[in-house]
């Protein structure tokens, strides 16, 4: 997931505001009088109203109650939520949360739907041009938003294939990547969570020409998406679909068993 800067409010954000305006004028209250009844200040509804800071889930909910909204204001935090993730990802996220199943190959990094926090953090902490400390706060918890598609009902199927060097490459410190480690055995134990590795001696195989995600959607109909350095495809055309689809299964084929993954990852953390 890339990390573009935004140097002007969204459209959603812009629209989010003048709604929440409109409705606390209608109501003949103030922005203190408002904050009052939410429990937050004059000055951070004000900051909404201007869009100087973007509206929390939290902020919402509250703004919600407080002005009687019949869930005017609530149906915004599905939008807002998107605008904490790079243009280029929005899309796919949409998707991607909706999915029946998820089928990741990832070359770099660990997928994102299997990252610590604190991984995460270091992760965008690496980006260039740097990110300032706002910038990854709301980058890592977006990207921690999306794993309860893991815990959604009905339930999502992820199957996600690593690299052996993706895992290995150490991302902060060792702490970091020993509760990194931990947190992958556990997701190794989640029925619906299937974890392989592909092994570096594995000198030659399918996933030679790059990492991608195959998404099955509720509509029975099946995508491929591909993203790097900011930019990202998704592809529907069933002829490619096909192609990249079976190349991922393939390289599924080509990894490690689940449970030999899983071996490989408690070696490598007993390693630290």
């Amino acid at each position: 997931m890339g990390q573009p800067r935004k140097n002007s409010p969204s459209p959603a954000a812009q629209y989010f505001a003048e709604v929440l305006r409109t409705l606390r004028v209608n109501a003949g209250l103030s922005q203190n009088e408002l904050g009052e009844r939410m429990a937050y200040s004059g000055a951070a509804v004000s900051a909404v109203e201007t869009c100087a800071k973007p509206a929390t889930d939290e902020f919402i909910a509250a703004a919600e109650k407080a002005l009687g909204a019949g869930g005017l204001i609530a149906a915004a935090a599905k939008y807002l939520r998107l605008e904490r993730y790079p243009a280029h990802f929005q899309g796919f996220v949409q998707l991607e949360q909706e999915a029946l199943s998820i089928s990741s190959y990832c070359t770099q990094l660990i997928h994102g739907l299997l990252q610590t926090k604190e991984y995460a953090e270091a992760v965008l902490n690496y980006a260039f041009p740097p990110l300032d400390t706002e910038e990854v706060e709301r980058l890592v918890s977006a990207r921690m938003e999306r794993k309860e598609l893991l815990d959604r009902k009905p339930g999502c199927v992820v199957n996600v294939i690593l690299e052996e060097a993706a895992l290995k490459r150490r991302i902060g410190d060792t702490e970091t990547m020993r509760a990194q480690y931990e947190h992958l055995s556990a997701s190794t134990r989640r029925p619906n969570v299937v974890l392989q590795v592909m092994p570096e001696n594995r000198a030659g195989h399918a996933g030679l020409q790059g990492a991608l995600t195959v998404l099955d959607t509720p509509e029975n109909t099946t995508l491929v998406y591909m993203e790097g350095n900011g930019h990202s495809t998704l592809v529907s055309r069933p002829d490619e679909v096909g192609v990249l689809a079976r190349r991922h299964a393939m390289i599924r084929s080509q990894a490690l068993h689940p449970e030999e993954s899983a071996a490989l990852i408690e070696q490598l953390a007993g390693e630290l």
